[in-house]
């Protein structure tokens, strides 16, 4: 079995290689995609390949996480020339022709592939895995999410741009932004990507809202409501999510049915200091919930912090789950 994996010198690119490894993928053979400057460069002992039709062919799997443009060029001709696309970016998310997989979630959606499979992104991703043991015991009624999202969301360029910011400051020189449109370090930005025209609601928060639609099949009568915000945090996105349920859920029974649930683990002794944090998921392909609670203001809503790390569950491992989902229900083209 050949696989690729485009956009590899990124940080999402870098743990697919990496989980590849450590999964011991049934890989023959793995190839590493990047851009022309990438090309030739050595990733252990792989060479950097570029983007070409002669360079393409004879792949069973490409995993992809090279941003939408690549995606919507480049996955097609892959699939073309024969291989399954894990797509990692928001370019197929939405395409009712390409299934939208969280391997805990929804895997039966695999199922419904035409060469493509999307990967969906890491805030809703990790929401997902919590509440879909919830959903499918009693049901959802209203989600609203508060996600607090840590910087390698955008990329290595905003890692170093909050590590030199610190530095300024603790310097008492005067912080430079260029990543993002204001200081990140010791702020908050309420704001995770972009602003459309005419449209109060971020690229991001529209993604959460239509991908957690989609996964989890809920029809419009279930309100969904996001608002993300940048924190500075290197790795790990934070999320306060407030569940309303058709029918009583207690905080106690919620535990149960998390703790049970797979790729989920519960962190909840408050009293002792006990919650998910961010630096807790680093380096975790589970998701981590506490500070179950039952809302006051409403007797069937329960708030649930949940945090994930962005670059493993979020992104690259769901990726590699999905191609082993794949191999285990033989969706391959070989």
């Amino acid at each position: 079995m050949r696989v690729a994996v485009v956009g590899a010198t990124g940080a999402v690119g870098t743990s697919m290689l990496a989980l590849l490894e450590k999964r011991r993928f049934p890989a023959g053979e793995i190839v590493p995609f990047a851009s022309e400057r990438s090309a030739g460069k050595q990733i252990g002992d792989m060479t950097v390949q570029p983007l070409r039709d002669d360079t393409i062919e004879g792949f069973d799997v490409a995993l992809f996480s090279a941003g939408g443009g690549i995606s919507r060029e480049w996955a097609p001709r892959f699939a073309a020339a024969g291989a399954i696309v894990v797509d990692n970016s928001s370019a197929w998310r939405m395409d009712p022709e390409v299934p939208l997989v969280v391997t805990e979630v929804n895997p039966d959606a695999v199922e419904d592939h035409s060469g493509i499979v999307a990967n969906p992104n890491c805030t809703t991703m990790q929401m997902v895995v919590a509440l879909a043991p919830i959903h499918q015991a009693v049901g959802l009624e209203r989600v609203i999410l508060s996600s607090y999202q840590s910087v390698s969301g955008t990329g290595r360029q905003a890692v170093e741009e909050l590590r030199a910011q610190t530095a300024d400051i603790l310097a008492g020189r005067q912080p430079k932004a260029s990543v993002y449109p204001h200081q990140v370090a010791f702020n908050v930005l309420p704001q995770v990507e972009t602003f459309k025209d005419g449209d109060d609601y971020t690229t991001e928060e529209r993604k959460v809202m239509a991908e957690t639609r989609k996964i989890l099949g809920l029809g419009e009568e279930v309100g969904v409501t996001a608002t993300c915000a940048r924190v500075p945090v290197i790795t790990g996105h934070s999320e306060s999510v407030n569940v309303q349920t058709r029918e009583d859920l207690s905080p106690e029974r919620c535990r149960e049915l998390l703790a049970q649930a797979p790729g989920v683990v519960v962190i909840d002794s408050p009293g002792d200091g006990l919650y998910p944090m961010a630096i807790d998921a680093a380096g975790l392909d589970e998701v981590l919930v506490g500070r179950i609670r039952r809302d006051p203001s409403h007797e069937r809503c329960l708030n649930l912090w949940i945090v994930g790390d962005n670059l493993r569950k979020g992104a690259a491992t769901n990726a590699v789950q999905v191609a082993e989902l794949l191999i285990e229900r033989n969706l391959l083209r070989v």
